[in-house]
């Protein structure tokens, strides 16, 4: 009886799963399937085709929506990286009070709801009379992005032993070499994953770079939002996107494990 129990739990637990699955990726299957459609239907597939791969790349508008896009998200993404690492690094060295009141004040834009933020950014600009461009979509992206970064590194150097970087200095390595032979090294998985975060939320954002984005400036969301009807070249773009976020998530995964097999290879005893 209670093995009949167990195998039933185990079995509505995987069918659980299996569901969950299927609600999370049948839709982004649809949207590839149907990007090969010959025709604008979304209901009936009436044969294959890559016309609206080809309408995709001789859209002069879309293109330059995902370039705009990329550059923002890739500037972004080193900026916030670099400071949200440095910050993290050096939190993690200052006092318990002050380390809690600035993990606090990090955590506000991470609450605030998109829209708050976007209007506190979009005043923040056009009180001082600064006017809206490519340079203000950058630093609102930089701004919203770092506290994800600093909330992924800061778990991880709470689990480093503080005695390496110190033992590191006391056998003559300077603070700075201290800092990118030894506690770099520990921290670039969190470091990594901290800037994946921060490149795809840029990447995505729509509230916050539909106010503080000059007249003429659109990424790949404001572009979607302002079509007058429907465009299959959409589902294109959207198929290209899920296949480049997926060979970089399988390098970033893959790498390492081939990189550690190759230390244990190496050095047997490790």
């Amino acid at each position: 009886m209670e093995r009949k129990k167990k195998s039933l739990g185990f079995f509505f637990s995987r069918g659980y799963l299996l569901l969950v699955l299927l609600f999370i990726y049948l839709p982004i299957a649809y949207v590839v399937v149907f990007s090969f459609n010959s025709s604008k239907s979304l209901t009936n597939f009436t044969g294959f085709s890559l016309q609206w791969y080809e309408n995709m790349f001789k859209d002069r508008t879309m293109l330059e929506s995902i370039r705009t896009t990329v550059v923002v998200a890739v500037i972004a993404t080193a900026v916030s990286t670099v400071i949200g690492t440095v910050t993290a690094i050096g939190l993690s060295k200052a006092r318990p009070l002050i380390r809690a009141m600035v993990l606090e004040t990090n955590n506000l834009p991470v609450l605030n709801p998109d829209i708050v933020t976007a209007i506190g950014m979009m005043l923040l600009f056009i009180v001082p009379g600064v006017q809206l461009s490519m340079t203000t979509l950058v630093i609102a992206h930089i701004t919203f992005c770092t506290p994800y970064v600093i909330l992924t590194i800061m778990p991880k150097l709470r689990q480093l032993d503080d005695n390496v970087a110190e033992a590191a200095m006391d056998l003559g390595a300077s603070p700075f070499k201290a800092l990118t032979k030894v506690i770099l090294p520990q921290i670039y998985p969190a470091i990594l994953s901290g800037a994946l975060i921060a490149f795809s939320m840029s990447f995505d954002d729509f509230v916050i770079s539909f106010f503080t984005a000059g007249v003429g400036i659109n990424n790949i969301s404001m572009y979607v939002y302002s079509m007058k009807r429907y465009n299959p070249s959409v589902n294109a773009l959207s198929t290209l996107i899920v296949v480049v976020v997926t060979l970089i998530l399988v390098l970033v995964n893959v790498i390492p494990h081939f990189r550690d097999k190759k230390i244990k290879r190496e050095d047997p005893e490790t």
